[in-house]
């Protein structure tokens, strides 16, 4: 089997809530980007990478974009059974972007799992469970606007939250004690600041909530500032944006600097990486939210797909979030119900895009 065509299609994601807002950022939908892979065979595969804006990481739509004009070419006639050999022929064509190449990594392994005729979970190493669970983003707003959703959450059957936080000390706060008088005994919460806390700032708040039940995730930009947090906070620290390599995680293992990681498939280019990342925690003894930095039902099912591989004890919680979005980009997507979400079990990740979204390529490669 070999790779004749590489397709790619632009499909913007609109939130429910008519926004998703945390730090000073705030959009009301996500520009993604579906990639669809034919063989020789007959096969199709997909794929889907939806940076979270062009504000939160090194990454944005159209830079992926561009990167895929330089990688597709370099997958055409190879065997999209092998992902690393496919991994590797990328790093070749283009050094670094993992983000532009997690699309199209995701796609290989859609087609390897439909080539063996068995879900991506299987060839992760095999689900350990057929349900995944998640968190439900409280996105930043005023105090009593995010505890009512945190209600509707509940409603739903949700019992961990992500608080997205990071305007100043004071309103900050104000959130904080808002939502942890609303939480009940036994629901989770992190209050995310996703790198908007200047060091003075997170001390301020570290000894503030000292005695409340929550996280800190992510507080300050840099490595080496969340460090030095690290030994004056009472709560349990997740550190995301730092851990963007193996080598950040080793190290922020060796330092004791976190309790649990933020694991973003795309940020490891895809699921290859992804994998070597999470059996890199596993023998760490690292604990990981599974999840993405945005998408549709096709990202949401590779997450699933990788959670759903991994041991309990390792499994803090994921994201769905195709379960934020007004319009659907794929069927057989996961299921959201009771805070949970299934995994697809048909072969591949188990989803196929709407004929809405396969209309007008943005890119065609054969």
């Amino acid at each position: 089997m070999h790779i004749t065509a590489i397709r790619a299609y632009a499909v913007d994601l609109h939130l429910a809530e008519g926004s998703y807002s945390w730090n000073t950022q705030s959009f009301p939908s996500f520009d993604s980007t579906v990639i669809e892979i034919e063989t020789d065979e007959g096969l199709v595969g997909y794929g889907e990478i939806c940076p979270l804006g062009p504000g939160y990481m090194p990454s944005f739509a159209e830079g992926a974009r561009a990167g895929m004009d330089v990688l597709a070419p370099a997958l055409i006639g190879l065997d999209p059974t092998k992902p690393n050999v496919i991994a590797a022929a990328m790093d070749t064509a283009l050094r670094g972007h993992p983000y532009a190449k997690a699309g199209l990594d995701l796609a290989i392994w859609d087609l390897a799992g439909k080539a063996a005729g068995v879900p991506v979970s299987t060839l992760l190493g095999g689900a350990f469970r057929d349900e995944v669970r998640l968190f439900r983003v409280i996105s930043r707003d005023e105090p009593a606007a995010m505890v009512e959703r945190l209600l509707e959450a509940r409603e739903r059957g949700f019992r961990q939250y992500q608080m997205k936080v990071g305007t100043g000390v004071a309103e900050d706060l104000a959130r904080i004690h808002a939502i942890t008088d609303a939480l009940a005994d036994d629901e989770v919460l992190a209050a995310d600041a996703n790198t908007a806390w200047s060091r003075a700032e997170a001390m301020q708040i570290a000894a503030a909530v000292a005695d409340l039940p929550l996280a800190i995730e992510q507080p300050c930009l840099r490595y080496d500032e969340c460090l030095a947090l690290r030994p004056h906070l009472a709560r349990p620290m997740i550190l995301d944006e730092v851990m963007d390599s193996r080598d950040a995680i080793r190290r922020g293992a060796a330092d004791g600097a976190m309790d649990i990681i933020n694991l973003k498939i795309s940020r490891f280019g895809g699921l290859t990486g992804a994998m070597k990342t999470r059996d890199l925690c596993l023998d760490l003894g690292i604990t990981m939210t599974i999840e993405d930095t945005w998408g549709g039902e096709i990202a949401t099912a590779a997450i699933a797909h990788l959670a759903a591989s991994t041991p309990e004890h390792a499994h803090f919680q994921s994201s769905a979030f195709h379960d934020y979005h007004t319009n659907a980009i794929a069927t057989g997507g996961p299921v959201v119900a009771n805070g949970h979400m299934s995994v697809p079990s048909g072969p591949g990740l188990g989803v196929t895009p709407v004929p809405d979204v396969l209309t007008d390529p943005i890119l065609d490669v054969r």
